[in-house]
């Protein structure tokens, strides 16, 4: 049915999120909250029972809350967190937040820890559940409303629920989001067409006759 291409072209393209999404998308925000600070940054004592310097136990504290609140390591610089995070965690271990500039005097280190996180919370990368993040998008495009941006934030939350890190590039979310519509409304329009009447055919394909040029 040559309508439901031209019909497909009609969707948002890649570029439809906020500027806010953008900004916040694997980064930390200037203000971080109290409740986020409990939900990500709470320690667990017992993971932490193999470190023995100070600067070791509170650059792995700031990564392992790091992860569970962006989806991602801070490869770069791991401490580059907001102060309220850096002394949230000095506190709960009893550390001078100022020892951290230690943790980055051995890089090596950093990136273990950051491995040795990803074993004990079961994380996986983006490319590894790309299916599973699909399958989550077609289900919520197929029995929602919802539109771009709100999927977006649906599958960060999702993901980051879920265990697997946030891709490198936010378009490659924003491309699988777009791609994800465009098949699952293809299937919707399809759908109804297989059970429209001749008028209503009709009237499709005249939509599609002053839409087409958007493709």
């Amino acid at each position: 049915m040559p309508w439901l291409s031209a019909l497909a072209c009609l969707l948002m393209p890649v570029d439809f999120l906020s500027d806010e999404q953008v900004a916040r998308y694997r980064r930390f925000q200037p203000e971080v909250s109290v409740a986020e600070l409990e939900q990500f940054f709470r320690l667990d004592a017992r993971a932490l029972a193999g470190k023995r310097r100070p600067a070791t136990k509170l650059g792995w504290a700031v990564q392992w809350g790091t992860v569970r609140m962006l989806g991602t390591f801070l490869a770069e610089d791991p401490l580059d967190v907001p102060g309220v995070v850096l002394a949230f965690a000095a506190e709960q271990l009893d550390i001078d937040p100022a020892c951290a500039i230690e943790y980055l005097t051995r890089p090596k280190t950093a990136y273990e820890h950051a491995w040795e996180i990803r074993d004990l919370l079961e994380l996986s990368e983006f490319s590894k559940r790309e299916q599973e993040v699909r399958d989550y998008l077609s289900a919520r495009v197929w029995l929602t409303i919802e539109g771009p941006r709100a999927l977006f934030d649906r599958a960060v939350v999702h993901m980051l629920r879920e265990g697997i890190l946030l891709p490198t590039g936010i378009t490659t979310l924003t491309r699988l989001i777009s791609e994800v519509r465009r098949i699952e409304h293809a299937r919707l329009y399809r759908t109804l067409a297989e059970r429209a009447g001749p008028e209503l055919r009709a009237r499709l394909a005249d939509l599609t006759r002053w839409t087409c040029w958007i493709c």
